[in-house]
């Protein structure tokens, strides 16, 4: 694909065959593909080969690069930019002409798919390794890196809903790590006015999409874009935030086991949070008492 595509991008006698929109952009097509390549060409690989007559030390080579996975995270980051190029240009005569020469039945774009396909055969390999591996050595390591990767997958998740934020004004970098995303009813209540808690109840809840971050917690409602089958994309546009140096909460609220209180500044501001399941909203009171605390 790096020779047969993207080195292609820079041949003199192709440049005729290639549509304007496509020049000079091999970076958003391809995104960090050539890292990834080498990380695997030159080192992955070298050091799983050596786990050929000691399979249990698997474990260790995942744990020891864990560090370098995180490039999966940018080349998934930059997917939608290099879908939506592929979808301008993918008829063209450029593209046809490099797979009629590489001899390929499937198009670029399932190639482009492989590394986030690749991303999730990790943790299932690692799955079964842990099937047939219950008393031998290596096993911690391989219950370990089984987390990291599942870690990283789920790290990778958030980012790409993160990604599709709108109408927030700031860097949202700034405000740390994406810790957690998901949809929650919420109910809002605020000090100055006349509602009180037991009143909330009766209102209608908003449906909001929550993002944790280290420094903050952000609310967006969710959009349902229009597309189809595997084009179709959600956006989340921004509402509003709060900082995490100035939330309480209260984690239980009668009535119903799945709700919990996010409260601002002194009770200035109160948001009922009712979460699909009590699992999920463990989960985050979990992630958000570790911010707090």
């Amino acid at each position: 694909i790096l020779q047969g595509y993207r080195a292609e991008m820079d041949n003199p006698a192709m440049l005729i065959l290639m549509p304007p929109v496509l020049r000079n952009r091999k970076d958003v097509l391809f995104g960090n593909m050539p890292e990834i390549y080498d990380f695997h060409n030159k080192i992955f690989l070298h050091s799983l080969e050596s786990c050929l007559g000691a399979p249990e030390r698997v474990g260790f080579c995942f744990l020891d690069r864990r560090e370098d996975f995180q490039m999966y995270e940018k080349y998934c980051q930059n997917k939608p930019r290099s879908e939506s190029l592929w979808r301008q240009c993918s008829e063209s005569t450029f593209f046809q002409e490099c797979q009629r020469k590489l001899e390929h039945k499937l198009g670029l774009d399932s190639y482009l798919l492989k590394p986030v396909q690749r991303l999730t055969k990790y943790q299932l390999l690692l799955k079964e390794l842990l099937k047939y591996s219950t008393s031998c050595d290596g096993v911690q390591e391989l219950q370990e890196a089984l987390v990291a990767m599942l870690d990283l997958l789920k790290s990778v998740n958030d980012s790409m809903h993160q990604i599709s934020i709108t109408g927030y004004d700031g860097d949202l970098s700034e405000l740390g790590k994406v810790l957690m995303q998901g949809s929650f009813s919420v109910w809002t209540g605020h000090r100055k006015g006349p509602t009180k808690m037991k009143d909330l109840a009766r209102f209608k809840p908003m449906q909001r999409h929550l993002f944790l971050y280290e420094k903050a917690l952000v609310f967006c409602k969710k959009r349902e874009e229009h597309g189809d089958g595997y084009d179709k994309t959600s956006s989340y546009s921004f509402k509003h935030f709060l900082k995490m140096n100035a939330v309480g909460i209260t984690e239980n609220v009668k009535g119903d086991h799945r709700k919990f209180e996010i409260w601002y500044s002194g009770r200035e501001e109160v948001y009922v949070v009712q979460a699909q399941t009590v699992d999920l909203k463990m989960a985050w009171l979990n992630e958000i008492r570790k911010i707090l605390f």
